[in-house]
């Protein structure tokens, strides 16, 4: 009886022990199960942070743009050049892709910078070929080795005009007229000769774009239009009163065409169908409802061009009469003297009756072939139109 006790408690020992053993690891996972839920729940209760970059991810300080692959960037910006390329293509406009402002003055003189100057024997050669062959090759290398010169010129006028480009082409006629007139034999270099060519014709160009209405139209109104300021600031640095009188003797014109051109001075310009401010009534009035007097011009015009195409028609039409007809139609009719029907009976024979019947068929007659003639206008002709 005691070994079989002893295996039995052997065997209950053994039981104990395994189920002890199995019991330790799930003691453990429920530890580790509560220490990570515990973990994702203080993580739940903390902000979100960025994450920063590995240091091997940055750019170095000494990296430029240009050496940053963006090829994402890249791609848009072709596809988009390559749509706006087919578009253009398609209408006939050239599309501009580069990033810097291209300025068309800086382009124009870094372009004629490449042009060499010529020394004083060249040109004097070119110019003797030009003045006695007519040479075009002598006279494109005489301008443009002075194209400079034009530049240099028209830098002086311009606060005078807002477009330096415009008065330097103004300038490069005025140089190709100087090489066109200079004579070689004279002695005189053609840059000397060739200042006065561009500054006259940069001058010309100032004055006939300086209003919409031109107010050089005289030689008095340009003597005026460049000389009047500053004659103005003499009188009055000597200690004169520039008033119109003294100023109309010192320039040699009349003292009307000085109050005159003070006046468009100083006065800027107005559209005569611009509505006037403040007039809400009737649709609004413009400054030219208020201009007194006279008719249109075009009215003037379109009256004196028909009246003229009246007096050829009535002209061709009393030459197709004779006798009675005739006499009526240009002592009674068109004379600003008319005879009377008892002289015209008279004259030849007639009763006074008689001759206002020729008359009132010879109207018919005339009427008749002006509408013919005239088409419409017939009724303007007579007097008829309201």
């Amino acid at each position: 009886m005691a070994p079989k006790k002893k295996q039995t408690s052997r065997a209950a020992r053994a039981e104990t022990a395994r189920s002890s053993r199995a019991g330790k690891p799930k003691a453990a996972d429920a530890k580790v199960k509560t220490e990570v839920e515990g973990e994702t729940e203080a993580a739940a209760e903390e902000p979100e942070l960025e994450a920063e970059p590995a240091p091997e991810e940055l750019a170095s300080p000494d990296e430029t743009p240009a050496d940053l692959d963006l090829p994402a960037v890249e791609s848009e910006t072709e596809s988009a050049d390559a749509g706006a390329g087919g578009e253009s293509a398609r209408l006939g406009v050239p599309v501009e892709r580069s990033l810097v402002r291209h300025d068309p003055l800086t382009a124009y003189i870094q372009e004629i910078r490449r042009v060499p100057l010529l020394s004083r024997e060249q040109e004097h050669e070119l110019a003797v070929r030009y003045f006695e062959q007519g040479d075009v090759v002598a006279a494109r290398r005489l301008v443009e080795s002075n194209l400079r010169l034009v530049v240099k010129i028209a830098h002086e006028y311009r606060r005078a005009y807002r477009n330096l480009l415009d008065l330097i082409q103004e300038g490069n006629i005025g140089l190709m007229q100087a090489v066109k007139k200079y004579d070689p034999y004279r002695g005189v270099k053609l840059s000397s000769y060739a200042a006065w060519w561009i500054r006259a014709y940069i001058l010309k160009f100032i004055l006939n774009n300086w209003r919409l209405v031109k107010i050089g139209t005289t030689q008095a109104q340009r003597k005026l239009f460049f000389n009047l300021k500053k004659e103005r600031e003499k009188l009055e640095r000597e200690g004169f009163v520039p008033d119109a009188k003294l100023l109309a003797q010192r320039l040699d014109v009349s003292e009307q065409d000085v109050i005159d051109m003070e006046r468009r001075l100083g006065a800027g310009e107005m559209s005569l169908d611009a509505p006037i401010a403040g007039d809400e009534g009737d649709g609004g009035r413009t400054r030219l409802d208020l201009v007194q007097g006279g008719t249109r011009p075009d009215a003037e015009v379109e009256g004196s061009e028909f009246a003229e195409l009246l007096r050829s028609k009535l002209e061709r039409f009393g030459e197709t009469l004779s006798g009675r007809e005739r006499t009526i139609f240009e002592e009674r009719m068109l004379n600003d003297a008319p005879l009377t029907l008892q002289e015209i009976g008279e004259k030849y024979k007639i009763s006074r009756e008689r001759a206002r019947q020729i008359e009132a068929r010879l109207k018919v007659k005339l009427e008749k072939y002006l509408r013919e003639e005239l088409g419409d206008a017939i009724e303007i002709a007579l007097g008829r139109s309201e």
